[in-house]
């Protein structure tokens, strides 16, 4: 009997974070009283568009990197590409192809400096990359509102401000690539649409995340992850693992990136980036993934628990204190709660388990 009770504490300790988002998110829906189709209609595009950005995270987490904050560099990537294809007017599903090789292309040379920083910061990883993304952020603002169109041509005056110099705060897709992936194949049930291209094109990630953990590459992020000094002495170069583990992370989240953007429709140029990192991150860490542990599943179960979320808390708000916007701001503070109550709850269990 005492084993049994000792297991079942364990086990809602392991999954505190899941279970107690699964408390909040059912009694907002409970409150707000949102038609279920509603739901399930906003939860199945929000998989098909949020996913995959998720995705890109779980790498890094086993080759003992923590969480990658710099997707944001990814996500950057990802915009600074599809500008480029705007501006090319080349449409449709040839036009995310190519901003998807562009973005990848960036991403590749991005992952690498990420790497090569956070090589030198062993063990402060995660503050790292945030800082590495504000720094980004600042050299992606210089060359987006002074560089292009001065230094960088840019041709479609739309696009640019009244001066000629710099893009304006929003670069509409309408007619370009707006929702090139999603118009190629969906299916409805009861008013409930799947979007079946970005689908397919996140299990063929998963399929290729399981895949890679399998071979000699996969089982040295693994070796890495769990003991940096026993991986050198076993061979492994341990530097290159994790530069490549952020590189991989860092494409992952560009095409996040493109698949979010085609199907929102409209860039905001110099904010769309931005909470990638911190809503993702959430997500993960919502479905019960750790610093130090995420699988696939982590990532799946924190989209549809962190977005269900998302999608009831403004009526959920409005329902309980006549103010919509009070859902707004619980949103934005539920994203930070999540993340630090899985690293305490993380710091917690390291204590426990020293002792």
């Amino acid at each position: 009997m005492e084993n049994k009770t000792s297991s079942f504490k364990r086990v809602i300790l392991d999954n505190i974070v899941p279970i107690v988002f699964c408390v909040l998110t059912l009694s907002a829906i409970i409150v707000a009283k949102i038609p279920i189709l509603f739901l399930l209609s906003e939860i199945a595009r929000r998989i098909s568009r949020n996913t995959f950005l998720v995705l890109s995270l779980i790498i890094p987490v086993i080759a003992g990197l923590g969480l990658n904050f710099a997707i944001v560099l990814g996500a950057m990537a990802a915009q600074a590409a599809l500008f480029f294809v705007a501006d090319w007017n080349i449409k449709g599903v040839t036009g995310i192809l190519l901003a998807m090789l562009l973005a990848s292309g960036f991403s590749v040379i991005l992952g690498w400096l990420v790497g090569k920083t956070l090589n030198r910061a062993k063990g402060r990883e995660m503050i790292t990359s945030m800082i590495l993304g504000f720094f980004a952020n600042g050299v992606y603002q210089l060359i987006f509102l002074f560089f292009i169109g001065s230094i960088i041509p840019f041709s479609t005056q739309r696009f640019l401000l009244p001066q000629g110099v710099g893009l304006r705060n929003t670069v509409d897709l309408y007619g370009i690539v707006d929702g090139a992936l999603n118009n190629v194949w969906s299916i409805s049930i009861n008013f409930v649409t799947f979007y079946m291209i970005p689908l397919f094109i996140i299990v063929g990630l998963c399929l290729l995340i399981t895949f890679l953990l399998r071979t000699k590459l996969g089982q040295d992020f693994k070796a890495v992850g769990q003991d940096m000094h026993i991986a050198r002495t076993a061979g492994i170069n341990v530097d290159k693992t994790r530069i490549i583990a952020i590189i991989l992370s860092t494409v992952f989240a560009a095409l996040g990136q493109i698949i979010y953007l085609q199907d929102i429709g409209t860039i905001n140029t110099y904010n769309s980036h931005e909470q990638i990192g911190l809503f993702s991150i959430a997500s993960l860490l919502v479905g019960g993934a750790t610093t130090t542990k995420a699988s696939i599943w982590n990532a799946i179960i924190g989209v549809v628990l962190f977005h269900a979320l998302f999608i009831v808390a403004p009526s959920a708000g409005n329902k309980l204190f006549g103010q919509p916007q009070i859902g707004e701001f619980f949103r934005e503070f539920i994203a930070y709660a999540v993340i630090a109550f899985a690293l305490a709850m993380h710091g917690w269990k390291l204590r426990k388990e020293s002792h």
